[in-house]
Formats: structure tokens, C-alpha cells, sequence
């Protein structure tokens, strides 16, 4: 990202054509998806009821004994849905696996539709404590999954890109649901140790809410980091590996990371990615299918599938 502050715009004018502001919000996400990569909405149909108890549900999942959550533990199942422990993920190869835990979750599809068999829509695993922990994630995954792609949609127009092109490919969507749960930094950690080490996003477009507490932070082009945080109710938006192909650059990934600091922090992104046959190769290009370059990055980041393909 450049030294240019982070854009902090109205969702509503962004999606409404007649709202007074809407084309200083689309200027604000113009700015935000090409020259830096990040940006922050308020105004949204997500409001900061709804986000807390999704926290809420988190908090009391991440809360069980270790041996209970075993139960739902991903590396159990090769896919990414479920509990991963700390030290089941990896996003930089130059650092430790991360310290933070996570739960994930994604569309539900019939138990008879092929593409269960893909680890990128594979059966959810819901854990039967705390109660009510299924259908609060469900609900929002829902809601939240709706104003990505009318999010994404808008974004790419004010960028220019065929936004109707885009949308198409989204009619299944390979978004991942999931919560990061950051204790204090522990004891001892070190120069490679992070909550989750530096890393850009693997997908398209980042929808994310958290409780409040900082701890995110984004490298700046000129070098150094500057935090980024938002309270329950904004969200902060960035973008992924994926999209920067798609548009070939038009939209831009920039790194981020958190290192953790005295306090807990729950984080809930959507990682909103595509249908997984869309292309997305700029036109002229070999193709690329999304599930593949998913997966591929998946395979580098998940420890128990890093695991899977050592010799």
C-alpha cells in the first residue's frame, strides 16, 4: 500500500446510485481496491448486533478444552472446515506456524451434489456446544456471503472492470467463513513468531469484522506497518492473490499480518472466492482455474496438508 490513508467509506452511498456521496464512495473504493488494497465500510447491512453474536459464538467455541474440540479438528478431515489448532497453519514459509486457532466453515450444499467431493465444498462439521453455535454461523454466513458480492460488485465498477462478468461466477461460491481466535502473544515468541505471519490473501475479495481489539497490521509500499482496526458493526476490506490476476492488477493484494500483543482478539473474515470453475485468468491468458490456484495455496498453508505431500 501507499503512504495514503486507508479510504473509510458509506456502504449504503457506495450501493445506492442516488444517495448524495455515492461518487465520493465510489472515488474512496477506487482508491482503496487499486492503490492500496485495503479500506473500511460502516453503514452496512451487517450491524453491530449481528457481529457480536457471531463473536459471542466464537468466544464459547474457542473456550472448550483443547480435547473437546479435537472432535472437529480439520486435520482429521484433509478439508478446510472445522477446528485447526495452534500450529496448524503456516502462511509464511520464512516464520513459524502461526499461534492462533481457527474455526471454518462454508456453503452448505445437498449431500448428493458432486462437488462435495472437492475439499473447497466439503460437508460442514458442526460442533454440538455451544448452543445455538450452527445456526448463528449459518445465518451470517448467509448475510454475509449477499453483501460480499454486492460489495465486489460495486468495487469492481468503480474501478471499471465488466462488474456483471464477475458476478456470474459467484453463483456457488467457494467462500470460507471463518474464526480467528488471537490469544496474548506468548511467552518467549520470537522474531518468527506471529498471530498469523505477513501474507497476502488467496481469494478475491476479504470481508472482515472483529471485536474491536487492534492487532492488525498492513505494510506500507514505502516499508513499515501501519494498524488497522475497526469496531464491531465496520469492517475492514481487503483483497486477494485471486482478484489481483483476475484484473489483471487493476485491483491490488497488499500484505498484512498481526503479531499479537497483551490482549485476546477474535477476528471473523469471509474469505469471499468465486465459483470453482470460474477462470480467472486475465483475457488473453492461459487459463486458471479458481479452485486451482485455491487449493494450491491451501496445500502450502495447512500444516496437515503440507504433511499429506512430504515425501
Amino acid at each position: 500500500m501507499s503512504d495514503t490513508a486507508i479510504p473509510r467509506l458509506d456502504a449504503r452511498a457506495l450501493l445506492n446510485a442516488a444517495h448524495p456521496d455515492h461518487d465520493a464512495a465510489r472515488a474512496a473504493a477506487r482508491l482503496g481496491a487499486s492503490d492500496i488494497g485495503f479500506l473500511t465500510v460502516h453503514d452496512t447491512p451487517l450491524t453491530a448486533t449481528r457481529v457480536a453474536q457471531v463473536i459471542t459464538a466464537y468466544q464459547g467455541f474457542f473456550r472448550l478444552p483443547a480435547t473437546q474440540k479435537a472432535r472437529w479438528d480439520m486435520a482429521k478431515t484433509g478439508s478446510n472446515r472445522g477446528w485447526g489448532a495452534p500450529g496448524s497453519e503456516q502462511v509464511n514459509p520464512d516464520a513459524n506456524p502461526d499461534y492462533k486457532q481457527v474455526f471454518d466453515c462454508g456453503l452448505t450444499l445437498p449431500e448428493a451434489d458432486p462437488l462435495t467431493y472437492l475439499p473447497a465444498y466439503a460437508p460442514n462439521l458442526w460442533p454440538d456446544t455451544p448452543d445455538g453455535f450452527a445456526a448463528t454461523l449459518q445465518s451470517y454466513y448467509a448475510e454475509s456471503v449477499a453483501f460480499a458480492l454486492n460489495l465486489l460488485v460495486a468495487i469492481l465498477d468503480s474501478v471499471g472492470e465488466d462488474s456483471a462478468f464477475f458476478a456470474d461466477r459467484f453463483t456457488k461460491p467457494m467462500a470460507l467463513l471463518r474464526g480467528n481466535f488471537y490469544p496474548a502473544r506468548p511467552a518467549g515468541a520470537g522474531v518468527k513468531d506471529f498471530g498469523i505471519a505477513t501474507h497476502t490473501d488467496y481469494g478475491c475479495l476479504t470481508l472482515l469484522a472483529t471485536d474491536g481489539t487492534p492487532g492488525l497490521e498492513v505494510r506500507r509500499r514505502g516499508g513499515g506497518w501501519s494498524p488497522l482496526s475497526a469496531p464491531p458493526g465496520e469492517f475492514v476490506i481487503n483483497f486477494g492473490e485471486m482478484l489481483e490476476i483476475w484484473t489483471a492488477g487493476r485491483i491490488v493484494a497488499t500484505p498484512h499480518r498481526v503479531v499479537g500483543g497483551t490482549e485476546e482478539r477474535i477476528s471473523v473474515p469471509l474469505f469471499f472466492n468465486p465459483n470453482h470453475d470460474a477462470n480467472v485468468a486475465p483475457n488473453g491468458k492461459p487459463p486458471v482455474m479458481a479452485i486451482d490456484h485455491l487449493q494450491r495455496r491451501f496445500d502450502q498453508t495447512y500444516v496437515h496438508l503440507q504433511n499429506r505431500k512430504a515425501p
